[in-house]
């Protein structure tokens, strides 16, 4: 996403980053450190191999991971958080904190 292209609302951007369930999921486990594609399809359980795969792209192309290939046979593929994207994890912390209060009150 570009300046010239990002929505006027700062919300309205967040949210355009983080749109989904699964790009959310993917920032969860990529907090505590890089994790190869077939270690977050795991992680993540009801993702597609081709919804991960453009989710991935997506977030790498908005600057919030990075995807570094090690010339390995077979190639090693490993997904990182930029800056940017460590920058989300306060945001996570509270949806956490958020939806550990709902969840105890039993509704």
């Amino acid at each position: 996403m570009t300046e010239q292209n990002s929505p006027a609302c700062p919300v309205e951007t967040t949210l355009t980053l983080i749109s989904n369930k699964w790009k959310v999921l993917i920032l969860r486990d990529l907090i505590p450190g890089s994790r190869r594609f077939g270690e977050l399809r795991r992680s993540l359980g009801g993702v597609s191999q081709k919804v991960l795969t453009a989710q991935l792209r997506q977030m790498e192309h908005s600057g919030l991971l990075t995807r570094t290939v090690y010339p390995e046979v077979p190639p090693k593929v490993e997904y990182a958080l930029t800056d940017v994207g460590h920058s989300l994890k306060p945001i996570l912390d509270a949806m956490q904190a958020w939806g550990e209060s709902y969840q105890s009150q039993n509704i």
